[in-house]
């Protein structure tokens, strides 16, 4: 273990005086971790390890269902914009100048968890490269970050082959003894038609290396329209052959909003039947995921930061709610069911996206809780307030 500074925790045996949900009054009592009890607020004095709510909105910690807290150069000087802009320019630009900014590296990767907890985050689902540069150095650097944290930040690693897979010979048996790691849920792909140039390859060697390690899988897929829907049809039909449902994630899925609704409509009901899932940040630059054509179809749908101020982009703060505001805003979501259920995409909606059954102001479930001054949900997605409070497995993580 490195020498690198830990975060400041708190053990909390309970939340005093706080609003779930923006309801009414009640006391939060913490055991183990777990939320052991929600009682209306007693008027008795605070006591010690007791945090007094003070009427705040409480909200079940923010999960990140993508992010990429390997790859961030936050904490150094300024790091101007280069290279190309396609994704294949990224790529390379990356490659070029991460060894020279120390990436990947435990003091980038914690000073990304330090942003995303300040923001409220308590889970996050990471896809960490994995590559013939990198090897697993990427996955080491965050999993000794995370264990700074001592099991109260719940960090999830994708292995993700942000180079290619077939076209990079070894890649496939990095990712396989990756996924031999505890830390590691998941293992990734990249745009199998564009960047492989072999989609049935690569979709037939990550599906099958998922369902022999037991483990999920997690792909970015950029390609449009009816390129991006053909792999969505593989990934569909590898699911439901292989016993993967519930297991397979898309990434960005770009295609879903640019096809015709008929085709768009099939096409969702197949991989809500099949049980695969997506994530979105929510970039403004294109059609978003239709949420309540997700929801219509059983697909269940998280959010995420995508990379925070890294080779790819300067953008980013580690703010999920952030980007909940931006998928609630660019999709023209105005109304208060829309505004609360974006909320939930956030928070308990996204139980599935770190391998909860629960997540949300329970009885039972862990103790991960925000606290905002703001008067309900919808409030505080429209206005992002800051985070009062943040604890995650009962301990405070962040103090404002």
């Amino acid at each position: 273990m490195s020498s690198f500074p830990r975060p400041a925790m708190l053990d909390v045996t309970s939340l005093r005086r706080v609003r779930p949900w923006g309801g009414d009054l009640v006391d939060i009592a913490i055991d183990g971790g777990r939320i052991a009890a929600i009682t209306p607020a007693a008027s008795d004095p605070i006591g010690v390890r007791e945090f007094d709510g003070r009427g705040l909105l409480a909200l079940p910690g923010i999960v990140n269902a993508h992010a990429h807290v390997d790859k961030s150069w936050w904490g150094l000087p300024w790091q101007s914009y280069g290279g190309e802009g396609t994704t294949e320019g990224r790529i390379r630009h990356e490659r070029q100048q991460r060894d020279a900014l120390g990436i990947p590296s435990l003091e980038r990767s914690a000073v990304v968890l330090r942003e995303l907890v300040r923001h409220g985050t308590t889970a996050i689902r990471t896809h960490v490269d994995v590559d013939n540069g990198v090897g697993l150095r990427g996955i080491e650097a965050v999993e000794e970050a995370a264990a700074a944290y001592d099991g109260a930040l719940d960090v999830q690693i994708i292995a993700f082959p942000q180079d290619g897979v077939l076209r990079r010979p070894g890649v496939l048996e990095l990712l396989r003894e990756a996924a031999g790691r505890d830390s590691v849920t998941g293992i990734g792909g990249l745009d199998p038609a564009s960047i492989d140039r072999d989609p049935v390859g690569q979709i037939d060697a990550l599906t099958a290396l998922a369902a022999d390690t037991g483990v999920g899988l997690d792909i970015h897929l950029h390609d449009p329209a009816e390129l991006g829907a053909f792999q969505i049809e593989l990934l569909v039909d590898r699911t439901g052959r292989l016993g993967l449902g519930g297991r397979v994630n898309i990434a960005h899925g770009f295609a879903l909003a640019q096809l015709e609704p008929a085709r768009r409509r099939d096409l969702l009901a197949a991989m809500g039947e099949a049980g695969v899932s997506m994530t979105t940040v929510a970039p403004l630059r294109l059609a978003q995921l239709p949420l309540a054509e997700l929801d219509a179809a059983g697909v269940r749908l998280g959010l995420g930061t995508d990379g925070i101020r890294d080779l790819w982009s300067p953008f980013g703060t580690g703010d999920t709610l952030g980007i909940a505001w931006q998928y609630a805003r660019a999709g023209g979501l105005v109304h208060d069911d829309d505004l609360l259920r974006v909320v939930q995409l956030a928070t308990s909606a996204s139980a599935w996206a770190v391998g909860r059954e629960v997540h949300d102001l329970v009885e039972g479930a862990r103790a991960d809780i925000v606290l905002m001054d703001a008067e309900n949900p919808m409030d505080a997605l429209v206005r992002q307030p800051e985070r009062a409070l943040v604890i995650a497995g009962g301990r405070a993580l962040h103090v404002a």
